[in-house]
């Protein structure tokens, strides 16, 4: 059996994290290079196959990655959260340091596979989409204001253009993207400011969070605010296929979101048991100004991100079943509301809710 060797940038992150824990238990993985600018986490703790390197991806760190000759890129790092009042560093982290990730794989015949997550955030929310509209991948990202949004398309367009001129004519290219990733590791060991937290009033931990979490003791939902949510498990399953699985060949996009029903408002309500509260777009985005320039960034709203509480971006990721005959494990709101998944064993007891 051929013995694989990846390297897995954002290893310390959410969904870096998860896969390299996943693989090592694989047999077929001989070594991992986990890369992420943050130490080494209590959660990746004792994994003998990992080889752990804190590095920044726009850091020189090719010269150590290349004496393991991974075989196999798998890049998540990003920096989500824009940077108060320094956009250029937030470009370096995540334009140059994804433009060397790539550069890294088309320079080096041994690289079999590259897999990059994007977003499907980039289609972009504007106020003439629809509920019903469903982007395929088709489809090309517009330009947007927000920030995440618009640093991802900017990604993919390098990614497009080193594949073009790659030297490296051996490896395949498979871009992920997911919609809003959840599922009980990330809504109850890694509880950051986001949705379901916020909603849910998990944030307390300061003076800020707590008026926050006080302030939506209801939802505040627009008239056309959906989301579609995809469990991490399915995400761990699906980059599994693409890194391990046959017929990974060429240049393709996948929406990795499941089929059936998206979530609106009132199913958002109904999982936090909290009341709607109607509300329209402006009355969204003067609140995110204030508290992105109040709290100097620590709450998230940065400019153009009310857009994704206002207008709504649905996607079609039925793609990745057609090509590749992967089968979703969970739906959108179950993927939300329940704690189902590998990780259940992390959620304290009174907030386990069973899908029979």
């Amino acid at each position: 059996m051929p013995k694989h060797t990846l390297f897995i940038t954002g290893a310390a992150g959410y969904v870096g994290a998860m896969l390299v824990r996943e693989f090592a238990g694989r047999e077929d993985v001989k070594t991992i290079i986990g890369l992420d600018k943050e130490p080494c986490p209590d959660f990746l703790a004792g994994i003998p196959k990992l080889v752990y390197v804190q590095m920044n991806t726009a850091d020189d760190w090719e010269q150590e990655v290349a004496r393991y000759t991974p075989d196999i890129v798998i890049h998540t790092a990003w920096q989500i959260r824009e940077i108060y009042g320094n956009h250029a560093l937030t470009w370096r982290w995540n334009i140059d340091g994804s433009d060397k990730v790539f550069s890294y794989s088309f320079a080096h015949p041994e690289v079999q596979r590259l897999i990059h997550f994007s977003t499907v955030a980039s289609y972009g929310s504007f106020a003439g989409n629809t509920t019903e509209h469903r982007f395929t991948e088709a489809e090309r990202f517009r330009k947007s204001e927000y920030l995440y949004a618009e640093e991802k398309r900017i990604a993919e367009e390098y990614l497009e253009e080193r594949y073009a001129a790659r030297a490296n004519t051996n490896v395949a290219v498979a871009i992920v993207r997911p919609a809003a990733i959840t599922g009980p590791r990330g809504r109850f060991m890694r509880i950051r400011f986001g949705l379901q937290a916020t909603l849910s009033g998990q944030m307390k931990d300061s003076f800020v969070y707590r008026l926050v979490s006080a302030m939506v003791s209801f939802v505040p939902i627009t008239p056309k605010w959906l989301r579609q949510f995809i469990h991490e498990d399915d995400v761990v399953g699906i980059t599994e296929r693409l890194a391990f699985g046959p017929g990974i060949v060429g240049y393709e996009a996948y929406n990795i979101c499941p089929p059936g029903d998206v979530v609106h408002g009132k199913d958002m309500a109904k999982a936090v048991g909290k009341r709607v509260l109607p509300v329209w777009p402006w009355m969204v985005r003067l609140p995110f100004f204030v508290f992105w320039h109040l709290t100097r960034g620590k709450i998230p709203t940065g400019k153009g991100a009310w857009r994704g509480y206002s207008y709504p971006i649905a996607v079609d990721g039925s793609k990745l079943t057609r090509m590749l005959g992967y089968r979703y494990r969970h739906n959108s709101f179950d993927a939300f509301f329940y704690t189902d998944g590998k990780y259940e064993s992390y959620v304290p007891a009174e907030s386990r809710r069973h899908n029979a």
